[in-house]
């Protein structure tokens, strides 16, 4: 194997487990966005190194309107709809130990409730991001927090091979 393509072998490997360690979303994203049109990302998933430690569990996303719709990006089932310390949540199971929230959301949806994926799932409400309205959307399986964006953006890192 010639240095190049053994550097090119290693970088493969590499990424291949920097992909899998930061970000086990699927390879080939199968979600769609909560909000329509795709929004922007106004704050990045920054989880803290230790659970106990404050980071940001989730991203947000927007600009968005108030009480503008709020779509399930895949098939679940919703497993919590209420108030949280002062916000709207609502998570919904979305199978393979995947949950998603969304807050502050407001629904008329109930534990048990099935939806389908860019079914409306509530209205999203101000109070998240200040002045600005945006929709904080978080993922785990189990007790790992995941980046959202992972589901619905190829997340892995691009790799450049030669042209020979």
């Amino acid at each position: 194997m010639t240095p190049v393509k053994s550097f090119i072998t290693l970088l493969a490997s590499l990424a291949i487990v920097a992909g899998t360690a930061t970000n086990p979303a699927p390879a080939e994203p199968q979600w769609s966005w909560p909000l329509s049109p795709k929004p922007s990302v106004l704050r990045t998933f920054d989880p803290p190194d230790k659970p106990w430690l404050s980071g940001h569990r989730g991203v947000d996303i927007g600009p968005a309107s108030d009480g503008g719709p709020v779509t399930a990006p895949s098939d679940g089932v919703v497993t919590f709809a209420g108030v949280v310390v002062d916000r709207p949540v609502i998570t919904i199971d979305q199978g393979a130990g995947l949950k998603s929230s969304f807050e502050p959301v407001s629904s008329d949806l109930k534990p048990g409730d099935h939806v389908s994926k860019g079914q409306t799932i509530g209205s999203l409400k101000p109070g998240h991001c200040g002045s600005a309205t945006c929709l904080h959307w978080g993922v785990r399986r189990g007790e790992d927090y995941l980046n959202p964006l992972g589901f619905v953006e190829d997340m892995r890192p691009s790799i450049l091979l030669p042209l020979d």
